[in-house]
């Protein structure tokens, strides 16, 4: 059975870790915010912790985010709820994040391989299978939790992006269907480094090969509009609050 992760009006706004303004990133208080803005998408990020919990985290230390230096993979999940992060929040496992907004639709990029069979397991309890897209840096691990869920969505890893982007520039809708196996989206930056990877070829290709283009990460609203007018399909923002504002004043445009 096909996902119905896609079936919202485009653009879509995915909150980057959610809305990080007044609550630290990838916490349940971000998340709220992000949805109170309107994002109808939280885009998060799943590691391991020590005693085999899937735990929302960025980062494979939390050095940045809590001032202490220590690795995720060597905490419990007890250690890491114990961390005061600001604002109240602590870290939280992918199963509260699920279950606490049941009607929100998670884009997950998985950090490592050791949680692809647990990350399964919690989307599995939730019965969240058709409001999640998964994703990883390894096309490997991506493929494997397509294998693990039938039919969920999942956007392509770095040799997918690599290959898509090839393909595009030879300028061939078949090798891009062949170079995303399978992924319903293409989420890349505008820019990597001197690259030019958003135009409005390169949407047009991505679109005739049945797949979405998604551009990370964009806050500066000049910059969505502009992406916007390129047909891009999803903005991925540190302010949801900001591109769902661009959106709507789109959306009153058009009308």
């Amino acid at each position: 059975m096909a996902s119905r992760y896609l079936d919202s009006p485009r653009p879509r706004v995915l909150a980057h870790r959610g809305l990080a303004v007044a609550a630290p990133e990838n916490t349940l208080l971000a998340f709220e915010h992000a949805l109170a803005a309107g994002a109808g998408y939280l885009e998060t990020d799943v590691r391991l912790t020590r005693d085999g919990v899937v735990v929302i985290a960025h980062d494979d230390t939390i050095d940045r985010i809590a001032g202490r230096s220590a690795a995720v993979a060597d905490l419990s999940m007890a250690e890491l709820s114990d961390i005061e992060l600001g604002a109240g929040q602590s870290f939280a496992t992918l199963a509260e994040a699920l279950e606490a907004f049941p009607r929100a639709r998670f884009n997950i990029d998985v950090k490592v391989a050791e949680a692809v069979l647990p990350v399964v397991e919690v989307i599995r309890w939730a019965a969240a299978s058709e409001r999640v897209l998964l994703t990883s840096f390894s096309d490997a691990r991506r493929r494997r939790l397509a294998e693990l869920i039938p039919g969920v969505a999942t956007s392509t890893g770095q040799a997918g992006v690599i290959g898509v982007l090839l393909s595009t520039w030879l300028g061939s809708a078949g090798l891009v269907r062949r170079a995303l196996r399978g992924a319903v989206a293409l989420q890349v930056p505008e820019r990597f480094g001197p690259v030019r990877i958003v135009s409005r070829r390169f949407v047009d290709l991505v679109h005739r090969a049945g797949a979405e283009v998604h551009v990370w990460t964009v806050n500066d609203p000049g910059d969505m509009k502009r992406l916007i007018a390129l047909g891009i399909d999803g903005l991925v923002s540190d302010r949801a609050d900001l591109a769902v504002a661009v959106v709507a004043e789109g959306a009153a445009d058009r009308n």
